[in-house]
């Protein structure tokens, strides 16, 4: 479906710290509702604060993008019309709208010092009045301006706001109103000279066609402001037309609490390390304000964006809940061809990540195993673990999964299996060893789970594991009771 107005939504993030899953999900919003339009996606930097941006974040966000599919119609790497889209490249362009706006009478100089504005809003909350900007530079006269100027003082630049209510209807919120009492006269260019967010925000989307703004619910308070701005910048004919504002739902944590950048849960690296599919990670995060239908939670990418819409995201805060999104990675792992799903894996399968020699691993095994594992793991990551007794000499020394499954008289029982393994059909495939397990622990009065436990450790290391007669399988006869072997004399030690 295209608009009559084609859109354009952009994504300005700050390159400070780590990703964090809040930001991608209003990235993804803001990505999938272009896609749906046929729309654009404007990615701009929002770079104006040397102190906390760094040019290892800004190289981590792109990585991030390109890990996870995201693509963009106009930004860096890509360019466009309304280059540069770093903000830190564009104070020209601030200065010179900051300039038409006191020109024009929409912003004023003020020079009321830090300790004089502390003053008057403690006064105010003490009447329980608005403890917000109050006026007291808005109608400066050109003496009173020149006098704070001998003291020495320095100005700010601060946006006049309109004396009346705004009233807009946000796409996710319905109609809004917010009275001139609680919106007062406010910032947009520091003494120093350096624009604020409040100005270089607005300005940009002016300068290129935003035609709707999908950003967090923590902004929300500041959108009257940046309306009463467009309304002015269409006034000198630097902006088109006010866009469509909708402020996405927040996404909470632990103990209810809005998921903070310092959250471990937060950290997007945490989740790309641990094996996330970038399928399966956007599948989940999608699910954080809407839905895609009331009866089905897994869904492509492709099925995303041919569905997705701002009109269907719900205000309510969306809890991040961990186990949902791991068992939603697990559905995609699970939808991967086998091929996909080997090849997803190699990372995991070598250093660091990877707890034997490297000219132990052995691809035909690897290939073999693949199938039994895709349809166990949660996460990529955890493919080490599944098939580490493959391509180690020895199992894994895991002394706590020893002691659960040596219980009752194990080398009874392990003597038993080998023998009956020995006997075994190996060629035949998994079903001979399980009978052959089954056997032995029929012998000593045990079902097959408690059979096959002490033979799961001696041959793997760990009491759970892959499906257990077809890794034998793949391991071997010679190498299988060699671990038995390993684990009777370990027993009778």
């Amino acid at each position: 479906m295209a608009n009559a107005t084609p859109v354009r939504v952009r994504f300005c993030p700050s390159p400070t710290g780590n990703p964090h899953v809040g930001l991608i999900r209003t990235a993804l919003f803001n990505w999938a509702y272009a896609r749906h339009h046929q729309g654009s996606l404007v990615f701009r930097i929002e770079d104006t604060d040397a102190a906390r941006d760094s040019e290892e974040s800004y190289n981590q966000l792109l990585e991030s993008f390109h890990w996870l599919g995201f693509d963009w119609d106009e930004g860096p790497e890509v360019g466009g019309p309304h280059a540069p889209y770093r903000q830190s490249q564009r104070m020209d362009i601030y200065r010179d709208v900051a300039d038409k706006l006191l020109a024009a009478g929409h912003a004023y100089h003020c020079y009321c010092t830090a300790e004089e504005l502390d003053e008057r809003r403690d006064a105010a909350r003490k009447a329980g009045k608005p403890s917000g900007y109050d006026g007291t530079c808005r109608e400066l006269t050109d003496g009173q301006k020149s006098a704070y100027e001998a003291e020495g003082r320095t100005s700010i630049v601060r946006f006049r706001m309109p004396d009346e209510p705004i009233t807009f209807t946000d796409l996710v919120r319905g109609e809004l109103t917010f009275t001139q009492d609680n919106v007062p006269d406010y910032g947009i260019v520091r003494a120093n000279g350096a624009p604020l967010y409040t100005l270089v925000n607005p300005v940009d989307d002016a300068l290129m066609g935003i035609t709707h703004v999908l950003r967090g619910e923590d902004l929300l308070s500041s959108t009257p402001r940046q309306i009463a701005l467009y309304k002015a910048l269409i006034d000198l004919g630097i902006a088109p037309a006010i866009p469509s504002f909708g402020h996405l739902p927040y996404v909470m944590g632990e103990g209810n609490k809005k998921l903070s950048k310092r959250d471990p849960q937060a950290n997007l690296n945490l989740y790309r390390e641990r094996g996330f599919l970038p399928e399966g990670l956007l599948n989940y995060l999608a699910l954080l304000g809407w839905s895609f239908s009331a009866d089905q939670d897994i869904f492509s990418i492709a099925q995303l964006i041919e569905k997705f819409d701002i009109a269907d995201v719900n205000a309510n805060p969306a809890r991040f809940d961990l186990k949902k999104a791991e068992a939603i990675n697990a559905d995609h792992i699970r939808q991967l061809d086998v091929k996909a799903f080997t090849e997803a894996c190699e990372p995991w399968l070598k250093a660091p990540h990877a707890n034997w020699a490297p000219e132990d691993f052995d691809q035909a095994a690897w290939e073999a195993i693949a199938p039994h594992a895709q349809t166990r793991l949660t996460v990529l990551s955890d493919i080490t673990a599944n098939v580490d007794f493959l391509f180690r000499k020895e199992p894994v020394e895991d002394e706590a999964s020893w002691t659960k499954a040596m219980k009752g008289d194990p080398a009874a029982l392990l003597t038993t299996a080998r023998a009956k393994l020995v006997e075994a059909e190996w060629s035949a495939g998994p079903e001979p060893l399980k009978a052959a397990v089954l056997a032995a622990g029929e012998e000593h009065g045990l079902k097959l789970g408690k059979a096959q436990a002490p033979v799961r450790v001696a041959v793997t290391g760990r009491t759970v594991g892959l499906p257990l007669f077809e890794s034998l399988e793949i391991l071997g006869k010679d190498r299988t009771i060699a671990r038995i072997d390993a684990a009777l004399a370990k027993l009778a030690g």
